[in-house]
């Protein structure tokens, strides 16, 4: 004789109902690690490459040769082969192909940078070289960055130079 048991069934769509509380968990979770993640900057600031190619454009002719270029970020670390940007706590970083260049604060290179003829500003090429070479080598923390930067190849004598300020 034959005994059929009746075996306890589990619907297949059926769900415990602690199972609504994990997804609903798991969502919540969820939205809160997408809304941190959206939270953090995308990028770099935009501008360090568009910065150093208008430098490198300028450092590259032949000629005497000038631009301004726009500067789109709050600070900036200007260096003889390197320029840096920070905005909005996010930095950027560009190489200057034709370097060095000579970063410009103040004083008888700012003139020269301005528009001025070394010639009319320093003794010798001996006087403007020893200007640059100091000028080059000067601290180059972050400073508050200008709206604009100029950049100006100049050549006296066997000195050619490409000032940035």
């Amino acid at each position: 004789m034959f005994i059929w048991e009746r075996a306890a069934t589990v619907p297949v769509f059926d769900a415990p109902l602690d199972t609504l509380y994990v997804w609903i968990g798991l969502g919540a979770v969820s939205l809160a690690v997408a809304g941190t993640v959206m939270a953090f900057p995308t990028g770099s600031p935009a501008g360090a490459t568009a910065v150093a190619d208008a430098v490198n454009t300028v450092a590259a002719s032949e000629y005497d040769a000038r631009e301004e270029v726009a500067v789109p970020a709050e600070e900036i670390r200007l260096g003889p082969r390197t320029i840096g940007l920070r905005a909005d706590g996010r930095t950027a970083h560009a190489h200057f192909e034709y370097g060095p260049v000579t970063p410009v604060r103040d004083g008888d290179l700012r003139t020269v940078l301005d528009g001025a003829r070394p010639a009319d500003v320093f003794a010798d090429p001996a006087s403007f070289a020893a200007a640059i070479d100091s000028a080059q080598r000067r601290d180059r923390g972050w400073r508050e960055a200008p709206e604009g930067l100029r950049v100006r190849r100049v050549s006296w004598g066997e000195v050619d130079a490409t000032l940035v300020g």
